[in-house]
Order: structure tokens, then sequence, then C-alpha cells
């Protein structure tokens, strides 16, 4: 089955698409990566997106024309993939959309709300597209996040010591394989708060450009950790909540940073983003170090962050801790679209009739079958359901 994963994250900068060619073989499935695209929002439609977002207050009609928009910009990436990438012919489309909204209250998540609209995705590509993927986990109780850990446990089950996958986006998010039951979270911001100091603090970049990320560190690599602040950030109360949990930028926002920023006088751009690096590294790992990680595989755009990379090997490495870092580029998953081949297994996995969840790592009272469907021009024709599920993923190289 040929299946494209469609995925913006938290920074809400692009849509990748992943296409998969994926086959069942005994109790494994395999993965045979078809390419990827990545398709960046426009700036009105990112402009109108970061406005209506927490804090911001918003109206339904900015939800509706937004769900809209995200919905057609979703399509457009869907079919340039289906003809770049499967030759015009995909099975299914797997689309993530886009979280604005991630109800979470004292431990516990209450709703959850991704839009982009899939019947659009649907009338311009004529596939059938699985959606809405996290709403029945929080439905039995689960955190809804992070859906991923599904694949790393069938992925990552089996090599040695306590193997950990490590997702670097807006949010930073684990997944643990113990010998026991896996556990998966969010730690804390990724390049939330990295990101949002770049755009309030750093002026413009070369040509006059508006800066939106501290592309490959080089304004943290100019800074020193001012530790004060560093100290004041690790106070927040989410790090010490026990797992499963699950934080967004909600929590992790501009206001936030100001908020932190304020108890101590002007400093420099580049020592709050030397900071604020630091303040990702070490959250990770004073996260895993009582997990006894041993292996962290790394993906996502904080990856391309050589700053970031490096401080997480110190942090890592560190008090202890002896876990190695590598990116999953190493293990055959390209680290910039691992989320998106992963909505594209959750999507086979519900088309076949398998649950896409592992509950402890969501909380949930019992695994899933996730999403809802949107059927393709001619009808709804599922596959046969499976009675058992893969538990284990490999990657094939393309022929």
């Amino acid at each position: 089955m040929r299946v494209i994963g469609l995925m913006s994250g938290t920074s809400y900068d692009a849509i990748d698409a992943a296409a998969a060619d994926l086959a069942l073989d005994g109790d494994t499935l395999v993965l045979t990566p078809l390419g990827m695209i990545s398709t960046a929002y426009g700036e009105d439609l990112r402009a109108a997106l970061a406005g209506a977002l927490p804090p911001a207050a918003t109206d339904l009609a900015t939800v509706c024309r937004l769900d809209t928009r995200i919905g057609q910009a979703f399509a457009a990436a869907a079919v340039r993939a289906d003809r770049e990438l499967c030759d015009g012919r995909a099975d299914l489309i797997a689309s993530h959309g886009q979280t604005v909204y991630h109800w979470s209250e004292a431990g516990r998540v209450h709703g959850t709300l991704q839009i982009g609209e899939p019947a659009w995705i649907t009338e311009a590509t004529g596939r059938p597209v699985v959606s809405g993927f996290r709403t029945r986990d929080v439905a039995a109780g689960g955190q809804g996040a992070p859906l991923v850990a599904v694949v790393d446990v069938m992925w990552l089950r089996g090599r040695p010591g306590v193997p950990v996958a490590l997702n670097l986006g807006g949010i930073a998010n684990v997944t643990v394989i113990p010998e026991g039951d896996p556990l998966a979270f969010d730690t804390g911001p990724a390049n939330a708060l990295i990101d949002a100091a770049v755009r309030e603090l750093a002026g413009p970049g070369p040509g006059g450009r508006e800066r939106r990320m501290d592309a490959d560190g080089a304004l943290a690599a100019r800074g020193t950790v001012h530790q004060p602040l560093l100290r004041r950030l690790l106070e927040e109360p989410y790090y010490a909540l026990p797992a499963p949990k699950t934080t967004g930028k909600e929590l992790f926002h501009l206001p936030y940073l100001r908020a932190a920023l304020d108890a101590f006088g002007p400093l420099p751009a580049e020592d709050v983003l030397a900071t604020l690096t630091r303040l990702t590294a070490r959250t990770v790992a004073d996260a895993l170090r009582p997990l006894g990680a041993t292996e962290v595989i790394a993906s996502g755009g904080g990856t391309r962050n050589p700053v970031l990379m490096r401080a997480l090997r110190e942090e890592l490495g560190g008090a202890g801790a002896g876990a190695v870092l590598r990116t999953s580029e190493e293990l055959g998953m390209p680290s910039g679209t691992k989320e998106a081949y992963a909505f594209a297994v959750l999507g086979w996995l519900t088309a076949h009739g398998l649950p896409g969840t592992v509950p402890s790592c969501t909380g949930a009272r019992h695994p899933s079958v996730l999403g809802s469907f949107t059927p393709g021009a001619g009808g709804l024709r599922l596959p046969p359901p499976l009675t058992a599920p893969p538990t284990r993923l490999t990657l094939r190289p393309p022929a």
C-alpha cells in the first residue's frame, strides 16, 4: 500500500509530505521510503495562523478561514506528493493537520484541535484520507501524544540497552523503550522558545529579511549561557510532572519568555539564545537520566542545529548518563520527515483496523484505532482488517 503522510508541526513553517510503500512480512511492517517534499506555508497564511494561536485571542470566523486555507494547502502538498513520489498511484493519504490547541490542565488532556479540513485533500486527489488521529486517544483518557510512539516502539524494539527516540520540533518529545513497558512524553521546548527569541530579539537577518530561527545555531554560538536565566527557566513546574505528559506552545510561547526575561536587565540576544539552547538540552537529559537511556536517536528540525546537538551530547554524556546521541539518518530514517513517515504508518494501521496507540505511552485506558475517514472518489474500499498488529518495523531502501 502506498501511503502519503502529511505533517505540519508546532513550528508551523511548512507541510511535510512523505510517501511510503508499506507491506506486511510476517509480524514485521516493511517501510520503503519513496521520498518527501516540503511546502512552505504562504506568508499571509503563516501570519494569520501565528496571529490566532495561543495566547492570542481569536474568533470562529478566523478558525473557519484557517481550517479551509490550511486544508487547501495540505491538498496542494498531497497532489504534488502523489504526482512526484507515487507516480499518481497513492492508495491512501494520512493527514495530521495543524495543531492549534492542546487543552491540558493539571497533567490531564481534555481535548485537542487539529485543523486543515480533509475534504479539500480528497477533492483535489480523489484519494481516501485518514485524519483526526489524536482525538480518539484523548477520549480514551490519553494525552493524544506523542502518537509517533507506536512507530518508535516497532522500529527500535530489540536494540541493546535502553534506546530512546527523540524528536526536536517546536516541542521535544521522547519514546523510551526499556525491557518493560515503553514510555513516551514531551520533555519541554525544543525550538519553540528559541524561535520566539529570534523573532523578538535578534533583528533582521542578511538582506533585511525577518529571522524565524537560529539557522545553524549561529547566534547561540556567539553567546554565553546566562546561568541565572537558565535557573529561572528550569523552575517551570511542567518539568517535574510525571509521565505521560504533553505540552505545547500553549505554555512555551513569547509572553512566557518575556515574563522570564523581565526578572533581569536587558540581555544580549546571543546570550538569551545560548541559554535557551542549553535549556532544551538540559531538560531532555534531565528527563532521560532517571530512565537509564543508553542511546538517543534524534530527528526533527533541531538536528540541523549543531550548537543544540553539541549541547545535547554534553548533557547526555554527563552526570553518569552516558547515553550516545545519533540521528535517525544513521538508522535509515530521514530525520527531517520522520514524523510524516510515522503518520503514513498510522494511516496504514487505521486502514487495516489496527490500534495506533500504546497505552503506557499516552496514558490511555486502552489501545485505539485512530482517526476518521473521508472517502475517495471511488468510495471507501479498505483492505481486509488484520487480527494482529505488526510488532516490528524495518526500513528497506528503494529499489
